[in-house]
């Protein structure tokens, strides 16, 4: 009774969307094998294979409840799997002022693409997501502030596809700079991990420039990617806030932005076993793949393209300020 009430209705869904997400892996992995790095990530593959299975054969009903689950339960489940991956120790590694420096140019950034968002005449939605995007740490950040803003998958789906070609066009950009502007391996690392929207990202960027840029860089990302919790948990009590009825704190925060706090405390105060670590990794990513597919095959492509010479004008005027930001902090740091 529980299986055909609770599971069943689930399951077409849930099988077509995972069946994506593997397409998607299995193309990333084509690309590294193919080219020698993953430019563009399995989350971008699976939007796009989803829009492009909606478009083409379009989304029966008996599909309907599995895609809403994935998009919504297993990213929520993919969000709190992520905070045992961010540890504040690396805190610690970093001066006061540099960390100041990644604070403001985080929330200066925010507000300043926020309103360039608005500017160019994007949704509030569409606005934030293409902010913390920009902001933050890419792909990640928007998957996580989606279900916090109660976003549209049209939202989600464009600023996530417009956003990632920036960021990887920025990368085959980026390791010009040091020559033309006479950075150090240093000085470059603290300017690509300001800038540079992933991880991976970083590490493909720094890398050209020596170790010392690619410890860095990473180092500065890491802590940038530390504001991904703060930045949530605020977006989750303004939306709270906007609602006419007065709600304790802990109904107007999500489970799975208390759950994402609680594991980052956890592997901060090395209550997470090390052997736990790397399977919590994988499960997040993949579940964050497996929500991004579901995603795409909830997308219209019509609203999607409609809006899309907007979000990659607001998507590259943003990073524009974002490396503006990156070269003052420089400035003022060294």
């Amino acid at each position: 009774m529980f299986f055909n009430v609770h599971i069943k209705p689930v399951l077409p869904g849930l099988f077509l969307t995972t069946a994506v997400a593997l397409v998607a892996k299995l193309a990333e992995q084509a690309e590294r094998t193919l080219f020698g790095h993953g430019w563009i990530e399995s989350l971008v593959f699976a939007i796009l294979l989803g829009v492009v299975v909606r478009s083409v054969l379009g989304l029966s009903k008996p599909f309907h409840h599995g895609v809403r689950f994935c998009a919504k339960t297993v990213l929520e489940i993919a969000i709190v799997l992520l905070g045992a991956s961010i540890s504040a120790q690396a805190l610690g590694q970093a001066g006061f002022g540099l960390i100041a420096a990644i604070i403001l140019v985080v929330c200066a950034s925010l507000f300043l693409s926020f309103h360039i968002g608005q500017a160019l005449g994007l949704s509030r939605h569409l606005s934030m997501l293409v902010a913390c995007g920009n902001s933050i740490c890419g792909n990640s950040a928007i998957a996580a502030t989606a279900p916090v803003i109660s976003a549209k998958s049209d939202d989600v789906a464009a600023s996530i596809a417009f956003t990632a070609v920036l960021g990887v066009l920025f990368v085959f950009v980026l390791p010009l700079l040091p020559a033309a502007l006479g950075l150090s391996p240093s000085q470059y690392g603290i300017f690509a991990g300001l800038t540079v929207y992933a991880v991976p990202q970083v590490l493909a960027a720094t890398a050209p420039a020596g170790a010392l840029a690619v410890q860095v860089g990473t180092l500065v990302k890491l802590i940038r990617v530390l504001m991904l919790g703060p930045v949530i948990f605020t977006l989750a009590l303004m939306n709270g806030r906007k609602s006419d009825v007065r709600l304790p704190i802990m109904q107007m925060v999500p489970w799975f932005i208390i759950g994402f706090v609680a594991m980052m405390a956890a592997r901060s105060f090395d209550f997470l076993p090390d052997l736990a670590l790397e399977p919590m990794r994988i499960t997040s990513s993949f579940l964050t793949i497996l929500a991004m597919a579901a995603l795409g095959l909830s997308v219209d492509i019509r609203s999607v393209m409609h809006v899309g010479g907007r979000v990659i004008g607001a998507a590259l005027l943003s990073l524009t300020v974002l490396c503006g930001l990156g070269l003052l902090v420089l400035v003022i740091l060294t």
